[in-house]
C-alpha cells in the first residue's frame, strides 16, 4: 500500500508540472486527469490502512527524523479525500474538454499541488512533516483563490493566506509545547510528559490551528471570500476535500492527548453551536449561490465539531460509549459534507459558466437547461438540508442524538454546555430547511424570465455527466448503506474508541441507533421502501376517493407569486425571500434597513416603491453584517494600520536614535536575564 501511495503522489508531482511548459486546454486535461488516477491511488492505500498500516521513512530525505504513516484513521480520510477527489478532477477535465472552463495555467498546477499537501498531512508521522505540508496545504489555497481572476480576487486570496499562516503558526507552538517535554518530534510519542497547564494550552493550540482551517468561529471570514472568489470548477475540491485535513487534525488531537480539561470542552461546543447558527443565518440570506455554499460550509463545520465536543464531554466524564457516539456523528458529518458539497459545487459550475455569475435570479430554471447537473444539485441541496432519504439527514440524526445524551453527565457545566449546543443546532437544522429549500425553488424548480419553456443548453461531456451522478448517487446509497457505513467508520476510530462501541450505533441490521440501546431507533435503508410505498399509496387513494377529478386543472389568471407562469418584477426575488429570515434573526444578521431615493417619479409605482416628496421613487434596502467582522476585525486592522503608520516613522530617523534604540533593548534583555537567574 506504501507503494501504491508514493505512486499517486508522483502522478499529482507530475500534474503539478504539466501545464506549464505549453499552457492550453488540453494541458489543463491532461493535468486532471492525471490528478484523477493518482487520487484513486490514494484511494486505494487509505483503504488498506484501515486493516493494515503501512510506513513510508523520510530518513534519508529530510535532515531531521521523519515519515509517513497511515493508521486506520489516516486510512479513512484518505479513502474519502481520494474517492471525492478523483470524481472531482474527472468533472473538472470534462469541463475543460467541453470548453466551459478556462483556467489558468497555474489552477491545475495549484490544485495538484493542494491534493498532495492534503495526502502528506494525512500521513504525517511527524511534527515536521505534519507543519511543513499544513504550510504547503494553506499556500495551495492561497494560489485557488488568486486563480479565480475576480475584482476582489487579491483582497480573499490575502484574507485567505492569512488566517492560513496564523493556523500555521498555532500548530508549531503547540508541537513545540509538546515536544520539548517528550523530546520527541514523533506525533505517537509527542505527548507524553506534558501535563497541567502546558498539557492545557497545547490541547487548545492545536485544536485552535486545525479549527481556522475548518472555518470555526471566529476564524470563518476567510471561507466565503475564500470560496466566491476561486474558480467554480476548483471550488468543489477546496470544500468537499481541502478542508478535511482541519477535521482530521482534530481528531487526531484528541486520538492523541485524550481527555481535555472542563473549560476547553465548554469552549469547543459554544464556539461549535455558534458557528453552526451563524453559518446558516447568513446561507439562508446570501443572495449569490457561491455565496449560499459557502456560509453552509461555515454551519457544517459547527456541526461537525459539535460531534466532537461530546466526545470531549465523554472523555472529561470517563463514559467511552459517548465518546463513541460523539466521534460517530461527527465523522458521519465529515463524509456526508464532503459528498454533498463536491455534489453542489460541481453541478453548480455548469450553471455559473452559462450565466457568467452566481446570482440566483438569473439562474432560474437551471434544471431545464442542465437536467443531469440540475437533478445533481438538488439531490445535494436535500442532503445539505438534512431531509431525508439523504445521507445529510442519517448524520444529522446522529449529532442531535449524540446532544441528547447529556442526562448522563454528572458535571453541571458540561450538561449545561450540552444543551447549549442542543439548543442551537436543532435551531442550525430548522434553518437550514428554509435556506436550501429556496435553492431550490430557484435553481432547479424555478422559471427564468421568459414564460416559455427554455431550450437545454449543452450540458457537460458524457464523463462529466456520469461523475456528477455518480456523486449525487453517492448522496444517497451512503444513507441507504449507513449500517455497512458505520461497520467501516468503527475501524477508523479504532485508535480512539474500541470498535465495539462504535458497531453498537448499529442496534440490529438494518436498525440505527446513537450507541446507547433502548434509547432511538433510525433505519434510513427502510425508509427507502417505506417512502416510495406510501408515496405510491396515497397518490393511489387520492385518485380513486376523488375518482380522476384531482388531476383536473383550473387555471386562472395568475397574480403575485412564485409560480412558473408569473415572470419579472410580480414574482418573488431571491432577495424577498429571504425578508422573513432577515427579520427573524435580525440579532444574529445585524440586519440593517433605511429607505433609498432611486430615481425621480415618471410613471406607476410597482413592488415595494412609493412615491416621495417632491415627486421622488423611494426604494426599501436591507442589509446583513457578519457581527465578527464588524466587531472584532475591522478594529482590529484599524489599530494595526494605526500602529503601522506610527512605525514607518521610524524608518527614517537619526542614527544617534538608532544606537539609543539597541543601547535600550540591550539593557532590557539583561535586566531580564539577570532577574531570572
Amino acid at each position: 500500500m506504501s507503494a501504491v501511495f508514493l505512486a499517486g503522489m508522483a502522478g499529482l508531482a507530475l500534474a503539478v508540472l504539466v501545464p506549464w511548459p505549453a499552457p492550453g486546454r488540453s494541458a489543463t486535461r491532461a493535468s486532471f486527469l492525471l490528478m484523477a488516477v493518482a487520487e484513486v491511488a490514494v484511494a486505494v492505500a487509505g483503504a488498506g490502512a484501515l486493516t493494515r498500516p503501512w510506513t513510508v521513512g523520510l530518513d534519508g530525505v529530510l535532515a531531521l527524523p521523519s515519515g509517513l504513516r497511515a493508521d486506520p484513521l489516516a486510512g479513512l480520510f484518505l479513502l474519502l479525500t481520494g474517492a471525492v477527489g478523483a470524481l472531482v478532477c474527472l468533472s473538472a477535465a470534462a469541463s475543460s474538454l467541453s470548453g466551459r472552463a478556462t483556467l489558468a495555467p497555474r489552477t491545475p498546477a495549484a490544485a495538484a499541488l493542494m491534493l498532495a499537501a492534503l495526502a502528506l498531512t494525512l500521513t504525517g508521522a511527524d511534527a515536521f512533516t505534519l507543519v511543513a505540508a499544513w504550510e504547503l496545504l494553506s499556500f495551495s489555497f492561497f494560489a485557488l483563490v488568486l486563480a479565480g481572476g475576480r475584482p476582489h480576487s487579491r483582497r480573499a486570496g490575502v484574507l485567505t493566506y492569512l488566517f492560513g499562516k496564523s493556523s500555521g503558526s498555532l500548530l508549531l507552538v503547540g508541537l513545540l509545547l509538546l515536544a520539548a517535554h517528550s523530546h520527541t518530534w514523533w506525533l505517537d510519542g509527542i505527548a507524553e510528559g506534558a501535563t497541567g497547564w502546558v498539557r492545557s494550552l497545547a490541547y487548545a493550540l492545536l485544536l485552535a490551528g486545525f479549527a481556522v482551517k475548518v472555518g470555526l468561529l471566529p476564524a470563518h471570514t476567510w471561507m466565503p471570500a475564500g470560496y466566491e472568489a476561486a474558480p467554480p470548477v476548483v471550488r468543489a475540491l477546496m470544500a468537499g476535500v481541502g478542508v478535511n485535513a482541519g477535521f482530521y487534525g482534530m481528531w487526531r488531537v484528541f486520538e492523541l492527548l485524550g481527555a481535555p480539561p472542563t473549560w476547553l470542552v465548554v469552549v469547543v461546543l459554544l464556539l461549535a453551536g455558534l458557528t453552526a447558527l451563524l453559518g446558516i443565518a447568513h446561507a439562508s440570506v446570501q443572495t449569490h449561490l457561491p455565496g449560499v455554499i459557502a456560509w453552509s460550509s461555515v454551519e457544517n463545520a459547527g456541526l461537525i465539531v459539535v460531534g466532537l465536543g461530546v466526545a470531549m464531554v465523554g472523555a472529561r466524564a470517563g463514559q467511552e460509549p459517548m465518546v463513541a457516539a460523539g466521534l460517530l456523528a461527527g465523522t458521519l458529518q465529515v463524509i456526508a459534507h464532503a459528498v454533498a458539497k463536491a455534489t453542489i459545487f460541481t453541478a453548480s459550475a455548469s450553471f455559473e459558466s452559462l450565466h457568467g455569475s452566481g446570482d440566483l435570479d438569473r439562474l432560474r430554471g437551471s434544471i431545464w437547461r442542465f437536467p443531469v447537473s440540475g437533478s445533481a444539485f438538488v439531490v445535494a441541496a436535500l442532503s445539505l438540508a438534512a431531509l431525508p432519504p439523504s445521507v445529510g439527514f442519517v448524520s444529522e440524526w446522529f449529532v442531535l442524538e449524540s446532544l441528547m445524551q447529556q442526562f448522563r453527565v454528572s458535571e453541571l457545566v458540561l450538561r449545561l454546555a450540552m444543551a447549549a449546543a442542543g439548543a442551537l443546532t436543532a435551531l442550525t437544522v430548522g434553518f437550514a430547511g428554509v435556506a436550501f429549500v429556496r435553492l431550490v425553488a430557484f435553481v432547479a424548480l424555478g422559471r427564468p424570465a421568459s414564460v416559455a419553456r427554455p431550450e437545454r443548453a449543452h450540458e457537460v461531456s458524457r464523463v462529466g455527466r456520469v461523475t456528477v451522478s455518480v456523486l449525487a448517487l453517492a448522496c444517497l446509497a451512503l444513507a441507504a448503506a449507513s449500517p455497512a457505513e458505520i461497520q467501516v467508520i468503527s475501524l477508523a476510530l479504532a485508535p480512539a474508541v474500541s470498535p465495539s462501541l462504535t458497531r453498537a450505533g448499529v442496534g440490529s441490521p438494518w436498525v440505527l441507533q446513537p450507541v446507547y440501546p433502548h434509547f432511538s431507533v433510525l433505519s434510513p435503508s427502510w425508509l427507502w421502501v417505506v417512502m416510495p410505498a406510501l408515496a405510491v399509496l396515497v397518490l393511489t387513494a387520492a385518485l380513486l376517493l376523488s375518482r380522476g377529478r384531482m388531476l383536473a386543472v383550473r387555471r386562472v389568471d395568475p397574480w403575485r407569486s412564485a409560480s412558473g407562469q408569473v415572470a419579472g418584477r410580480s414574482s418573488y426575488t431571491s432577495f424577498g425571500f429571504t425578508n422573513p429570515t432577515r427579520k427573524v434573526l435580525a440579532n444574529v444578521l445585524l440586519t440593517r434597513a433605511q429607505l433609498v431615493e432611486l430615481e425621480r417619479a415618471s410613471g406607476g409605482l410597482t413592488g415595494d416603491e412609493s412615491r416621495g416628496p417632491a415627486g421622488t421613487h423611494l426604494g426599501y434596502t436591507s442589509d446583513v453584517t457578519d457581527a465578527v467582522d464588524r466587531f472584532g476585525y475591522q478594529p482590529l486592522r484599524a489599530a494595526l494600520l494605526r500602529m503601522a503608520a506610527t512605525s514607518k516613522r521610524l524608518q527614517s530617523g537619526h542614527l544617534g536614535a538608532y544606537v539609543g534604540y539597541v543601547l535600550l533593548v540591550l539593557v532590557a534583555l539583561l535586566a531580564l536575564v539577570a532577574g531570572m537567574s
